[in-house]
């Protein structure tokens, strides 16, 4: 593959120039019809997951494209899903940069990104525009000037703006880059945010004649004590999964490299083992009552597999393909189909 060679320059730059940079060369790529060179061409290996037919349980995280603005030349690379966003209502600038930060020795990245995203009009000509008909999440949020108290409109306007176009819905409560979001994932607050998603859901699935399952987003940073509250009110709410996890907050092992004390959320190698534990403990909570989507710190096949047996049916990639690039989807999907 070329990414091994393309690296040590798009690592020589500020990381979400980077990060463009990649997207226009990905583009490019589409545009002649030669993205799919950098692709997997592994054997289909189908799995049932949330009422839907995945044709390989590699997907992308949400957060490397936020406005859905590569759907078709990111479907070239072979993942069995992709998930855009996370999108809030209206447009916002997120954090000042700089705001992204790579930690190479700990093979680990810092963000502060903070939502930045073009607002929910912006994702829904994207998705609109795009050839892509596989699986579909839409991650949702709130803006980041909407107070806590009323979260809960902002997630129920992205949920009836986007359901249309969603194959999954997944809300977003664990970033830790929008003041006291993570607030939600508390027993009462949480209890109130969900009841109003399953009630408006059910509205929709009447008005649309479609059922669009919904997922929640949590963190890593959570006791066993929150896990067992938050997978209690994922079973009595029926919600159709969990994604374990977001980025973290702890700073364990990198404290001592450059930027490793930049404020934002660790993702990455350093995050792996904490969200596998979380997975596992979702596991021992759920049993299959609600299936789990495992994410974080996935840089090798055997990552994926780890997941998948500590309870997962279905892992999502992200920082792993900032070092390893897309030949990482293939041996993903080559490692957890050998299982």
């Amino acid at each position: 593959m070329l990414y091994p060679l393309l690296r040590p320059l798009l690592f020589s730059l500020e990381p979400e120039t980077a990060h463009k940079l990649t997207f226009s060369g990905l583009e490019a790529l589409h545009a002649l019809g030669f993205a799919t060179i950098l692709g997997s061409r592994e054997e289909a290996a189908p799995v049932q997951c949330m009422g839907l037919t995945f044709p390989n349980r590699v997907g992308l995280a949400a957060g490397l494209d936020k406005n859905g603005d590569h759907i078709d030349a990111l479907a070239d690379l072979g993942f069995g899903f992709i998930e855009i966003g996370t999108v809030t209502p209206r447009p916002q600038p997120g954090n000042p940069k700089p705001r992204l930060f790579r930690l190479p020795a700990a093979e680990g990245v810092i963000n502060r990104m903070g939502f930045n995203n073009g607002g929910l009009d912006a994702l829904v000509k994207n998705v609109e525009a795009a050839q892509y008909r596989g699986i579909l999440g839409i991650n949702i949020g709130k803006n980041f000037d909407t107070p806590i108290e009323r979260a809960a409109d902002d997630y129920l306007a992205c949920l009836m703006r986007v359901y249309p176009y969603a194959s999954y819905v997944t809300v977003n409560i664990s970033s830790p880059n929008t003041k006291n979001l993570r607030q939600l994932q508390q027993s009462d607050e949480l209890e109130k945010l969900l009841a109003a998603l399953k009630d408006e859901q059910a509205k929709l699935a009447a008005q649309h004649g479609r059922y669009v399952p919904l997922a929640l987003k949590i963190a890593p940073d959570l006791d066993g004590e929150q896990i067992a509250e938050i997978a209690r009110l994922l079973v009595e709410y029926r919600f159709d999964a969990v994604i374990a996890s977001n980025t973290t907050l702890g700073r364990t092992g990198v404290e001592h490299l450059k930027h490793g004390g930049e404020a934002g959320g660790l993702s990455g190698t350093p995050v792996r083992a904490k969200s596998t534990s979380v997975i596992r403990a979702l596991k021992a909570a759920l049993g299959d009552q609600v299936p789990i989507i495992g994410v974080g710190g996935i840089l090798e096949g055997r990552h994926a597999v780890e997941k998948i047996e500590a309870g997962a049916t279905l892992v999502q990639l992200y920082s792993g393909l900032i070092y390893r690039g897309p030949g990482l989807v293939g041996e993903t999907i080559r490692a957890v189909a050998r299982m």
